[in-house]
């Protein structure tokens, strides 16, 4: 073949050559504006934990000072200072590790004990399936909070208790989608070729239906982070988080609430973070959902 017929088949051949599926994900990630933003915001968020475990140490956060209670904004504390005369801003940064290992890990958590459970549900069908969806709406119908509080109680109160209790919660809701997604799936040429070949059960699950199907997981995990945020703000709003003195945010918030007429920073700054980190994880989710949606490789 000459070189000239060698350089245009080199040129047809990258020109419908297949990108790898996180490539063609980013690219179309990086055009939604709401999405990058979310991501910036998470990115931030999660070098203000980093820079807490090497810059602030445990003492900063909790040194009093009875001469400067109640202080407001100002440079030396952006966040002002709380009623013991401690600065909020550090506070808020060390606590960060809290929400996002609550976000990450709660989600964590939650996903892979709903994806093993989903996918099982919806490849292997019948008597399987009833079980395990019959105790997913047992589950589905505690509220989360009520669920949390329980599970805090009977563990204790501590980061990993709540973070098991908020993962709990996310349980049924990735049962439901993965089984969901494996039901489209487990009927295609690709199962049953890997069924022909001797594959054996489970094999095919976690090498060719989960695989293939694992988009809407990543979305609604995404978003999911949000909400556990929210949700372990809560339960430690209501004393059922984080001990004190550990500066968790809804924490803040909780310990700011007989404070608020005449130290209204107290509460609006912890908030201000939740909200931020919520609103991140739902942005990126909602990008995720578009990048990923299948309707666009078309």
């Amino acid at each position: 073949m000459s070189k000239k017929k060698q350089a245009t088949a080199s040129r047809i051949s990258d020109q419908y050559r297949r990108e790898p599926r996180f490539v063609m994900t980013w690219k179309r990630l990086r055009t939604n504006v709401g999405a990058i933003i979310g991501l910036i915001i998470l990115i931030v968020i999660i070098l203000s934990m980093l820079y807490s475990f090497f810059f602030i140490s445990y003492q900063d956060i909790t040194k009093m000072n009875g001469k400067n209670k109640y202080a407001p904004p100002s440079w030396e504390h952006p966040f002002g200072t709380d009623e013991m005369g401690r600065d909020l801003f550090k506070r808020c940064v060390y606590g960060s590790r809290y929400s996002v290992a609550i976000a990450f890990g709660a989600v964590g958590f939650g996903l892979v004990i709903g994806v093993f459970f989903g996918s099982i549900s919806g490849y292997f069908g019948g008597i399987v399936d009833m079980v395990i969806m019959r105790l997913t709406d047992i589950i589905s119908s505690i509220p989360g909070t009520l669920l949390g509080m329980v599970i805090v109680t009977i563990l204790g109160a501590n980061l990993l208790n709540l973070l098991i209790a908020v993962g709990v919660s996310c349980i049924a809701g990735f049962i439901r989608l993965s089984r969901a997604s494996v039901l489209t799936v487990r009927s295609n040429e690709y199962v049953e070729a890997a069924k022909a070949i001797g594959m054996s059960e489970f094999r095919i699950i976690f090498t060719q239906v989960l695989p293939n199907s694992i988009s809407p997981l990543i979305v609604s995990a995404t978003a999911r982070m949000g909400t556990s945020v929210l949700a372990a703000a809560g339960l430690s709003f209501l004393g059922f988080g984080v001990a004190v003195p550990n500066p968790e945010w809804g924490a803040l918030i909780s310990g700011s609430r007989n404070h608020l007429t005449y130290a209204p920073h107290l509460c609006y700054f912890p908030g201000l973070c939740i909200m931020a980190l919520a609103f991140a994880c739902a942005l990126l989710g909602d990008g995720l959902r578009d990048a990923l949606d299948p309707k666009l490789n078309k």
